[in-house]
């Protein structure tokens, strides 16, 4: 399965919002496929899909992988206070880091949540000790994510 990210404040159309959707199941699919599948032409699609791509409302074509089978069997999220200001610099910084696959600015008593992946408990651990060291780094609280229920990206109305 494919995906693209949608990131956006511009108003879009019904056809749009179609043609996005048709994408998020399936972005391999072509012009053609998906003007079949929402019953328009294959012109105003291809015209859509370059707006759309233009306007950085479509950001990225990828793959979604299934870590575990690649052997990342190790998934935690990192609930991180930061002090004196410098919550941005060390977000970029933490973004970095090969294993880590998001970072949140979040409110509440968190300042920021990371979400990494590792192929086993030794690299988690070699990445929360190296967090650690960060200046400005006050508090971590680590969690093991055991099973995740679902995982998908929404789908836009």
């Amino acid at each position: 399965m494919c995906y693209f990210v949608v990131e956006s404040k511009q108003v879009i159309d019904d056809i749009d919002t179609r043609i996005l959707n048709v994408l998020l199941d399936n972005s391999r699919l072509s012009y053609r496929e998906i003007a079949k599948n929402i019953s328009v032409s294959v012109a105003t699609v291809m015209h859509r899909v370059n707006r759309l791509e233009k306007e950085k409302i479509i950001k990225k074509y990828t793959a979604v992988l299934d870590y575990e089978q690649l052997g990342y069997d190790v998934e935690i999220t990192v609930h991180m206070k930061i002090g004196k200001g410098k919550l941005l610099e060390l977000e970029q910084k933490i973004a970095r880091i090969n294993n880590v696959c998001a970072v949140y600015d979040v409110t509440g008593k968190s300042d920021a949540i990371i979400v990494a992946r590792f192929k086993n408990r030794r690299s988690m651990d070699t990445f929360l000790k190296k967090i650690q060291t960060y200046d400005f780094v006050e508090i971590t609280e680590t969690s093991f994510i055991l099973k995740t229920i679902k995982e998908e990206f929404l789908k836009i109305e």
